[in-house]
């Protein structure tokens, strides 16, 4: 065996239908008076937090966007310190987590996150700010959330399209997990039992929105991929989707869940232990087919060309992800890289190709 180092996090985990109802006993564990976070969209879901709160919540900024504006930091921040708050509730997907992290960066308040999406940025110390149409990263263990409050029943409204390309998403993480620089026996178990999870029961949720057991396996596997996802480090699938997203604005999990099998395919040769897992926690010949198969059937677009991703701007995507690129197990080359995102673009099956030379 490999030699390997592990850090647990450190996050409190309370999961189960109906624990959100532990809402204010777990928030009053952290801070005494919150600011809740959520999207426009879920103003309605904040508004019902701020009550449960009661005299815990200093109030409610449901401003949060995709990919985290400066200018958005700026206002949320400010919205803190008006209320004079010295916690915050993120209760939504990554967007609103993602508000918080990059207050809790420059604050230092504590977080408590309730997501409605298998985003899994809530096990995370990953930070992103996206300033000027260029998407900045970071790992710090202080915006990592104290406690994160697990409830399937809040996924139940969650359209099938969406979580399907929410469920995909969390399997990036657990793709990319597995063939880490720094990965080891515990993560890759958890990456495995993660795919697993979420691709038993992703085609359930979608013909079914309302079956729990499916839902909360499907947490249950959004859960696993963040932890995995904050353990170690990410490849060349998150350095093209953090392209993609902050450059283009294009949506979070739809990009992933596009982008996802291509770059399993470039990887595929220079990380046979990881494809081999992936085939088999999807129950499916390889590992990028059995990927391109769940995107297939989950009804989800599969071109980038179906969100908005204009075909003039992937040389610019190459450019960038050759721009201090993230470890990767096969080199990176701008003719691959750019075959890749062709066949991302169009939709196509993808097609595993031989490692590629580094670029010089």
């Amino acid at each position: 065996m490999q030699p390997f180092t592990y850090q647990a996090l450190p996050t409190r985990v309370v999961f189960g239908a109906g624990a959100f109802a532990r809402l204010p006993e777990e928030a009053a564990a952290v801070a005494t008076r919150l600011l809740v976070l959520a999207t426009p969209e879920q103003a309605g879901l904040a508004e019902d937090a701020g009550g449960r709160l009661g005299d815990l919540c200093a109030g409610v900024f449901a401003g949060a966007v995709m990919h985290v504006p400066v200018a958005t930091v700026d206002a949320a921040e400010a919205a803190l310190r008006r209320a004079g708050a010295d916690g915050l509730l993120a209760i939504g997907g990554g967007s609103t987590t993602g508000l918080a992290k990059a207050i809790a960066l420059r604050t230092g308040v504590p977080i408590v996150a309730v997501p409605t999406t298998y985003a899994g940025s809530e096990m995370t110390p990953i930070w992103g700010l996206t300033e000027d149409g260029v998407k900045r990263t970071g790992r710090d263990r202080g915006v990592l959330p104290r406690t994160a409050i697990y409830d399937p029943l809040l996924t139940l409204s969650l359209p099938p399209r969406l979580s399907a390309v929410s469920g995909l998403n969390a399997v990036a993480h657990c793709v990319e997990g597995l063939y880490a620089e720094n990965a080891n026996p515990l993560v890759s178990i958890m990456a495995e039992e993660s795919i697993r999870a979420i691709g038993r029961s992703l085609t359930r949720v979608i013909h079914t929105p309302d079956d729990l057991p499916a839902r909360s396996d499907m947490l249950y596997g959004a859960w696993l991929g963040g932890v995995v996802l904050g353990s170690v480090g990410m490849a060349l699938h998150h350095k093209l989707c953090h392209t993609l997203g902050g450059t283009f604005n294009l949506p979070h999990a739809e990009t992933h869940a596009i982008v996802l099998p291509h770059a399993a395919a470039y990887n595929a040769a220079a990380a046979p232990e990881a494809m081999m897992r992936v085939a088999r926690a999807l129950s499916s010949k390889d590992g990028p087919g059995g990927l391109y198969d769940l995107l297939a059937g989950s009804g989800a677009p599969r071109g980038l060309k179906d969100i908005g991703m204009p075909e003039d701007g992937l040389d610019r995507v190459v450019e960038l992800a050759l721009t201090n690129p993230y470890y990767n197990p096969a080199p990176l080359a701008e003719g691959p890289l750019r075959a890749l995102l062709g066949n991302a673009f169009e939709g196509r099956a993808p097609v595993v190709a031989p490692p590629a030379e580094a670029v010089a």
